[in-house]
């Protein structure tokens, strides 16, 4: 099987979509998880004197995604082997904080789909995928852009 590329006719290649909603237990989890220390996370009172409609989610909280997601119809499409696949780099731009009842609609797409030669004679596989999370309005609230990277077999 090809893996998708970025060279779609229409530009990079969807590969899931995912919906999911910023529950506050979750936060909780995440606060408690990375010590987060700031009561905007923890108290709707000092999320509201922040301008916030509740409490606010921690910076990483849209990883929460993966477990609504298909990840192994994930793996096959892009024709990876598990095993030999490691998190490169994630970076999270925020439009806007997320709160807890936010409804979030996430479309991820491979926006690159590279393969190297590495010094010791194998490959390297590096795979870019993009994921654009929009609330119920529709606008982007954050955009996810991940690298990962499927080591060579020998």
């Amino acid at each position: 099987m090809t893996a998708p590329g970025a060279d779609g006719p229409d530009g990079p290649v969807e590969i899931d979509r995912v919906e999911f909603e910023v529950e506050r237990g979750k936060i909780g989890e995440f606060v408690r998880a990375t010590a987060v220390q700031d009561p905007i996370h923890r108290d709707s009172a000092a999320a509201r004197s922040a301008g916030l409609a509740d409490i606010a989610a921690t910076a990483t909280h849209v990883v929460v995604a993966g477990h609504h997601r298909d990840q192994l119809a994930f793996v096959r499409a892009l024709g990876l082997d598990l095993p030999r696949v490691v998190v490169g780099a994630v970076r999270w731009d925020y439009e806007r904080p997320l709160v807890a009842g936010d409804s979030l609609r996430g479309m991820r797409h491979v926006v690159a789909d590279e393969r190297r030669a590495t010094r010791t004679g194998g490959s390297l596989r590096r795979i870019t995928l993009r994921t654009d999370y929009l609330d119920a309005a529709d606008t982007r609230v954050v955009r996810v852009t991940e690298t990962i990277i499927e080591r060579s077999a020998s």
